[in-house]
């Protein structure tokens, strides 16, 4: 597969998730305070939660049910209850729009 068009920079607000799906995977999509944009799972691991409706800190995006906060860099959770990490995309911007190949994740150091 190759990378697809997700969605418009313009369409995403700062420190706010936007659920995007690609071929049938989805995504919370973050533009963060640094203006950095980073996509993740969007199903919580602990309890098949929309992690887009949750809240981003900074780097971490919080599932709004359980609490388990998601680093957006590594998709590790970095507090309970969740224990399993969610996948990581890589993100690509050319001229305002955001593309992402949802059947590519990064390699992330454990």
């Amino acid at each position: 597969m190759s990378r697809m068009k997700a969605l418009d920079l313009s369409d995403l607000v700062q420190d706010q998730a936007t659920r995007v799906v690609l071929d049938d995977v989805p995504m919370a999509v973050v533009l963060d305070s640094e203006g950095n944009v980073h996509a993740i799972g969007d199903t919580c691991t602990h309890g098949e939660i929309s992690l887009s409706e949750g809240f981003v800190d900074g780097d971490t995006l919080e599932c709004w049910a359980h609490g388990s906060a998601f680093s957006l860099c590594t998709g590790k959770p970095l507090n309970l209850p969740a224990y399993e990490p969610v996948p990581v995309y890589v993100v690509e911007i050319e001229d305002g729009v955001v593309y992402i190949d949802p059947h590519v994740t990064k390699e992330i150091a454990v």
